[in-house]
């Protein structure tokens, strides 16, 4: 992915769409929602779901009913909504829609991507989260950025290095470790520094399986706007998804 050169405003922009992600990314309060009498509801479909997303199972909303919803049928829209934003927020999980040949609903991780940081046979959850906002925080500082400044937004949502979540884990290994070696990160020494520093820029996994307007459609998500919004990101955007989707040129012979 080519760089381009950041500007004074741009980076001054880009801080400020970073501190404005942080309370869009809160959990959601589903028990303000609800009410605590339902929140042993809202767990079990937690699990529920986290289970099927485990063993790559389909569901429908009339298993979940049978499954836990009997009797507080009326709740399950509002609940359902919510939990599903819970794990787009929280993991980066995205709970689709699958029509034929019946209603039912899949869970995957969001924008495209194909891996979630989860190890086989250990007690974990996925980390799809954290690549999509460490993704989003390099496109909005122009398509790189230090390791400082990723923390930095990272740490505004909990997320340490060196310390345990009790989500994530130990996300140091994750970010700099794991994500390089998927291919979705590349750390490159910032040219002409003395003493040597280090800028991360997308590598070329993130490219192929997701593009920056969904980063923008995710960052619009979670704070209830328009892609379109991004003004300063989204003609760059716009740019890479017509390159992406026009035919070849036949006499273009390079």
């Amino acid at each position: 992915m080519a760089s381009s050169p950041m500007s004074p405003s741009h980076v001054d922009s880009s801080s400020d769409e970073e501190e404005s992600l942080l309370p869009a990314l809160a959990l959601p309060d589903i028990e303000a929602l609800v009410g605590p009498a339902l929140d042993n509801k809202v767990a079990e479909l937690v699990i529920f779901l986290f289970l099927k997303y485990r063993s790559n199972e389909q569901t429908t909303i009339a298993e979940i009913v049978h499954e836990i919803f009997q009797g507080y049928e009326e709740y399950l829209p509002a609940v359902f909504g919510e939990v599903c934003r819970y794990f787009y927020l929280v993991f980066g999980i995205e709970v689709q829609r699958v029509a034929p040949p019946f209603p039912c609903y899949v869970l995957k991780p969001a924008l495209g991507f194909t891996y979630d940081g989860m190890v086989n046979d250990v007690p974990s959850f996925p980390k799809t989260i954290l690549l999509i906002i460490v993704l989003s925080v390099i496109f909005l500082n122009g398509n790189r950025a230090s390791e400082e400044s990723i923390w930095q937004v990272l740490e505004g949502i909990g997320v340490h290095p060196g310390q345990e979540h009790f989500i994530y884990g130990e996300p140091r290994k994750f970010i700099t470790e794991d994500l390089v070696c998927e291919n979705y990160l590349v750390y490159q020494q910032v040219p002409n520094s003395d003493p040597a520093r280090y800028e991360v820029v997308w590598g070329p996994r993130a490219c192929i399986e997701t593009s920056k307007m969904s980063i923008l459609q995710f960052l619009a998500t979670v704070k209830g706007t328009s892609p379109s919004d991004f003004s300063l990101w989204y003609e760059e955007a716009l740019r890479e998804e017509e390159e992406r989707f026009s035919p070849p040129d036949p006499l273009d012979l390079s």
